[in-house]
Formats: structure tokens, C-alpha cells, sequence
């Protein structure tokens, strides 16, 4: 059966770009303002001091096994073009995310934990360097794009709380690329990669929170939590928080806030990357048994303590600081975010540009009302129309991923289940993780005898976006 593409405006569009003036105080400049410096600065997107010059983060490409750090342009945006170049019809992963702060506390891929990552030796993966194309400042950048299987670590650092001492955390985010899968954090977790406790753990989380009962009986929805260790937690209760629920429509760039006092309080905050303001969730005593925390000191991003890897989502930016940062200095951070104009790449509408969304349409004669969907984990063909429910038009949306196997080619990242894409095998389409094997192959890698043909939006036939 034949399928042609069917583009919708992807949910990442933001205002034009154009090029940003030089902002002269950024994040880490405001807490240390404020007596609550940074001890880990880590962004692929821009940097987070205001006189740092040195590099954002260091990419692998597969033709050579070559290594290349990504610095910055004068405005203090990152020099995606270097990776361009660098990467030129071949593919590249992310290996380092460099610390900006003075204590240096750089993250690679992690090596695993208790629980084995797919890469050699039980380490996990890094993310493919191009996969999350976004603009800031008025530039083309990239964010870091992690699905299930990938993650990043280190175990070795200098100057984080441990034992009970405060510290705060944000990082920018997404509130659509995110899934209900253990665990998208950002954060304090365990030096072993092992379960050593509740309390052993201090990080921010973005995903679908399903660990408690009452959390389960409604739809999952986006939210902003506390991984503490044996519970992610919205407040105080082993329970859900209807606050913590982040509301008003899609938020493609959500920053999500964490500040914990170590032995008695903790605050949980979130706010749209496009506007200033933040939403407390939480502000109050620790859950039982958490106070006092038992930090241990390692940071890590797109997994749990114990290296579980079953997330998905998307991370731009994120700072720890020593101290338990004021709601004041929170909210001028959160005004220079807004300050970098976070949005989608240019160009993206009507593309097959890495970012937005498409529908895949049968070009049949006898099935055109049908679309590739996702059916219980697997890809179906099956009828869409203007009466489907929103899980089944959004099941028949996916995003443009650059191809996993081939940079020239395009994947198709699932909108409902985010970190599962369209694997061809055997001859069929089949939905699963990637998980870096050979078998990860581009949807499109027969692109010289597939042809994708655009449409007329899905969304505005139906009048309301997959």
C-alpha cells in the first residue's frame, strides 16, 4: 500500500527568528547574586554565565568514531553550524554536556547502573546530536532528545549537597515530549547507580507520574515532580497533586523548578519558557521518612538513581546551586529563560523538518481515509476521521525525528507515546524504542523509492491539531 505525508504544524512553533541581542546576566550570574551559586550549568543551547566561553557540549560522529566540542557564538549561543559541518553525511551523538560552572561537573553517557543500559558493557546511550533542532536567541540550536535506553551521568562530582545540606534545581524542558516511563530527571541520585534509600535522591521531574494508586485511575497527564528516591512525589502525600499538572494547553519549552532545604521543606514550581511567571506546586514539609535527606552527590539527566532508562523527553538547559535559592532569584532566572526565546526551528511548517508533526496517509484508492497509527504498540493501518477520539488522531500522529540509522533520512517518533518509533523489519512497520541497533532503521530509509508527498493539514481538516 502506498502512503504519502500528510504535514501539520508541529506544537514547537514559535515566534520568528531573528537575531538576539546579547543578554548580558544570565542564570548562574543571578544566583550567585544571591548567594546561592551554581555547582553544575549544563545547556546544548546557550550559556549560562554570562562571560562563559568555553565549550557547551562534545559529539561523536559514526563514519570516523571522531570527536568535536560545540562552543559558542559571541551573543553566547551555541555554534550549531560547527556541528553541521562536522557531522555532514554521517550521524553524530551527544557524549559530553561540559559543567560551565568552576566545578567542572561534566556529563557523559552513563555507563549503567543497577539497571543495564543497551549500550556496550550495560552502558546506556547518547542522544543523537541533530535530533532536536530548536531555535534561541534567534539562532538554530539543538536540544538533547532522550528516549528510552538513553541517559547521562556522573558519579564523581564536586561541590552538590549531600547529607541533608540545601540546594536548588531547574531545568528547561518539554511538557509534550515526555512519557509515564521511569525516569526523565534532572538532579541528586546515588554515587553506586543503585536503590540506596529514600531520601538518597534530589531531582526535578518532568513525565507522566504513575507511582501512586490514585495517580493511575485517571489520564496521565504532564507534570512536574520531586524524585526523592522511592517515590516521585508532588507534595507531601504519597498521592497525586492535582497542582502538579501542568495546565493551559501544550507547553513545547516548560521549565521545572526543585529547591529543597535537606532537613525539613521542599518546593516544587513550574512555568511556560514563554512567559514570565511561575506556578508553585508545592510548598511545604518534606514526605515522611525524607527529612532529613541523604543526597550522595551524583547528577544525572534522562534516568533514575539506578539508571532506569525507560524515559522520554527533552532537556535544553539546567542548574544546580548550592543553598536554597529565594523565590525572587527564581523568578529572575525564569525571566531571562522567557529572555532567550525559545521556539521551533525555522522553516518548520510544511516540511519534513526534523520537529514537526505529520500524519502518514494512505495513497490507495480504495483506503485514503486511512493512517499509519500506533495500536497497542504496534503500527497499524487503520481509518481516521473527524469523529476518531483524540487518542486515536493523536496515535496517527508522529514527529520528524533526522534518521537514527541515516542523517539524510527522516524518523517518525510516536506524538502519543514519545521514545517509540516506526521500525521497518521483515518487511513491516513495527513500533518500538530505539534501542541503537542496527535494526533502528530509519521509516524512511528507502527514501529514493518511497515518495512523500505533502497534504493539506490533518488539523485543519479536523479542526483541532493531532
Amino acid at each position: 500500500m502506498a502512503i504519502i505525508a500528510g504535514l501539520t504544524a508541529g506544537s514547537l512553533i514559535g515566534p520568528g527568528a531573528t537575531h538576539s541581542r546579547t543578554i548580558k546576566q544570565r542564570p548562574c550570574d543571578i544566583y550567585a547574586a544571591e548567594h546561592t551559586p551554581c555547582v553544575a550549568a549544563h545547556s546544548t543551547v546557550r550559556s549560562l554565565y554570562a562571560k562563559y566561553t568555553g565549550a557547551l557540549y562534545q559529539v561523536k560522529r559514526a563514519s570516523d568514531k571522531a570527536i568535536r566540542n560545540i562552543g559558542l557564538l559571541s551573543d553566547g549561543y551555541a555554534n550549531a553550524a560547527r556541528q553541521d559541518a562536522f557531522c555532514t553525511n554521517t550521524t553524530c551523538i551527544i557524549t559530553k554536556i561540559y559543567d560551565q560552572s568552576p566545578r567542572h561537573n561534566d556529563l557523559a553517557v552513563s555507563s549503567g547502573g543497577r539497571f543495564k543500559g543497551p549500550g556496550p558493557n550495560g552502558s546506556d546511550l547518547g542522544a543523537a546530536a541533530d535530533a532536536l533542532p530548536v531555535t534561541a536567541g534567534g539562532h538554530q540550536v539543538y536540544g538533547v532528545s532522550i528516549s528510552p535506553g538513553m541517559g547521562y551521568r556522573n558519579n564523581r562530582t564536586s561541590g552538590v549537597a549531600v547529607n541533608g545540606k540545601p540546594e536548588g534545581m531547574y531545568m528547561v524542558s518539554s511538557g509534550t515530549h515526555l512519557n509515564s516511563g521511569c525516569c526523565f530527571d534532572y538532579g541528586n541520585a546515588e554515587t553506586s547507580g543503585t536503590d540506596t534509600g529514600v531520601g538518597h535522591m534530589d531531582a526535578v521531574n518532568v513525565s507522566r507520574n504513575l507511582d501512586w494508586p490514585d495517580c493511575r485511575n485517571g489520564p496521565a497527564e504532564p507534570g512536574v515532580h520531586a524524585d526523592l528516591e522511592n517515590g516521585i512525589f508532588d507534595w507531601d502525600k504519597r498521592s497525586c497533586n492535582p497542582a502538579s499538572k501542568i495546565s493551559g494547553g501544550p507547553r513545547p519549552f516548560l521549565s521545572a523548578w526543585l529547591k529543597n532545604n535537606g532537613q525539613t521543606r521542599f518546593a516544587l514550581k513550574w512555568g511556560d519558557a514563554g512567559s514570565d511567571g511561575l506556578s508553585t506546586i508545592y510548598s511545604g514539609t518534606l514526605p515522611g521518612g525524607y527529612a532529613p535527606m541523604r543526597q550522595e552527590g551524583a547528577i544525572i539527566l534522562g534516568i533514575g538513581g539506578d539508571n532506569s532508562h525507560a524515559s522520554a523527553g527533552s532537556f535544553f538547559e539546567g542548574v544546580m546551586t548550592a543553598g536554597f535559592p529565594s523565590d525572587g532569584a527564581d523568578n529572575a532566572v525564569q525571566s531571562n529563560i522567557v529572555a532567550a526565546r525559545y521556539g521551533a526551528p525555522t522553516g518548520l511548517s510544511g516540511t519534513l523538518a526534523p520537529g514537526s508533526e505529520i500524519s502518514l496517509q494512505a495513497a490507495t484508492a480504495c483506503c485514503t481515509a486511512d493512517y499509519v497509527r500506533n495500536q497497542n504498540g504496534a503500527a497499524v493501518i487503520a481509518p481516521i476521521t473527524s469523529h476518531s477520539a483524540e487518542q486515536d488522531k493523536g496515535d496517527a500522529t508522529w514527529i520528524v525525528r533526522r534518521g537514527l540509522a541515516e542523517s539524510s533520512c527522516v524518523s517518525f517518533e510516536s506524538r502519543n507515546n514519545p521514545g517509540d518509533f516506526l521500525r521497518h523489519q521483515d518487511l513491516a512497520l513495527h513500533m518500538q524504542p530505539f534501542d541503537g541497533t542496527d535494526l533502528n532503521l530509519s521509516a524512511a530509509g528507502e527514501r529514493r523509492e518511497r515518495k512523500f508527498v505533502p497534504l493539506a493539514k490533518l488539523s485543519d481538516e479536523i479542526h483541532s491539531p493531532l
